[in-house]
């Protein structure tokens, strides 16, 4: 199922189908028919995770439901929703035992993980989810004005002003939809190899769990917007000569296209003397990260060590 795309009849930039007005150019947005938010959404049962927040489309069968980001088995069904759907699909390339032992791996992999780590938390079971994200594409004009300390000839500041515009094509930036895992995990577990995406309909989306997108395209935006501004400030960097400073950008969006897609992704969630961590990894490369607890002891101890050593150099160099 394709997504309609809209444009500004003013600037061409894309608009949504909630927007008021363009974010690009100001121009008012036309009104659209009610029937057009209908083409956005396919039938699923919907269950809303009420730890979390995240919205999740189950299997009908499961026996037990429960949520993949934070063990939570308080899930409402709200089967009147439907999904986004999606326009591709990243299918699953890594199996599920070596996304386990990867698990395992990672659990005692770090001397500042507590010891009983992998035998004291309660681990929930790893879950396959395939998680939304927002797909951009878009030119962008920049203008831009910084310091540089390559100066003319005869100058006697150590800085000179400098500006110029430039243009760019960004071919996917990619924005988590979901509520479930945050943007730094998704950039975390990055890249998906996009080259694999196939339709929806060439991957079984009824027997596991999809989260819906709980991110809309309108508010993916400005965290594209942010994303590019990073990357022009690291082009303009490049651009001037010598030394920089105070580098400003103004980044205009043009022919910006976006679409939603699915990526594939094993989240797990635990318990650990009363807190909840979580691990995911990404389903394809098996790239994982995750937060788990600091060994307070561990940390005092090496603090000990330190403040040991600090007091027998001083007393070394007072004897000496």
């Amino acid at each position: 199922m394709t997504l309609s795309v809209e444009r500004c009849e003013t600037c061409g930039g894309l608009v949504d189908l909630e927007d008021l007005f363009c974010a690009n150019c100001g121009t008012k947005v036309p009104d659209r028919h009610e029937n057009e938010t209908a083409r956005l959404t396919i039938e699923a049962k919907n269950y809303q995770c009420q730890g979390c927040g995240a919205s999740m489309n189950y299997d009908a069968s499961a026996q037990t439901l429960k949520c993949p980001f934070c063990g939570s088995v308080e899930l409402t069904e709200d089967a009147s929703q439907g999904i986004l759907a999606p326009e591709s699909v990243v299918p699953f390339a890594l199996e599920r035992v070596e996304a386990e032992n990867r698990l395992l791996a990672w659990l005692g992999s770090s001397f500042w993980h507590p010891r009983d780590l992998r035998s004291a938390a309660q681990l929930t079971e790893l879950t396959a989810v395939y998680v939304p994200v927002w797909v951009f594409a878009t030119r962008v004009l920049t203008n831009w004005t910084a310091d540089t300390s390559h100066t003319p000839f005869g100058a006697h500041a150590p800085w000179f002003p400098v500006a110029s515009r430039g243009e760019r094509s960004y071919d996917a930036i990619w924005i988590a939809a979901s509520s479930g895992i945050p943007q730094r995990d998704l950039s975390a577990i990055w890249p998906f190899d996009v080259s694999t995406a196939v339709p929806p309909d060439k991957v079984d989306l009824v027997d596991v769990i999809v989260e819906q997108v709980t991110v809309s395209r309108r508010y993916a935006r400005p965290r594209v917007q942010g994303i590019l501004e990073s990357f022009e400030v690291e082009s303009v960097a490049r651009e001037i000569p010598g030394k920089h400073r105070n580098i400003h950008v103004n980044v205009l969006m043009q022919d910006a296209t976006s679409c939603a897609a699915l990526v594939p992704i094993y989240a797990m969630a635990y318990r650990y003397r009363e807190r909840v961590y979580r691990f995911v990894i990404n389903g394809q490369s098996g790239h994982s990260t995750g937060s788990a607890p600091v060994s307070v002891s561990k940390v005092f101890g090496i603090i000990g060590v330190f403040v040991l050593i600090a007091i027998v150099t001083l007393l070394m160099v007072a004897r000496g």
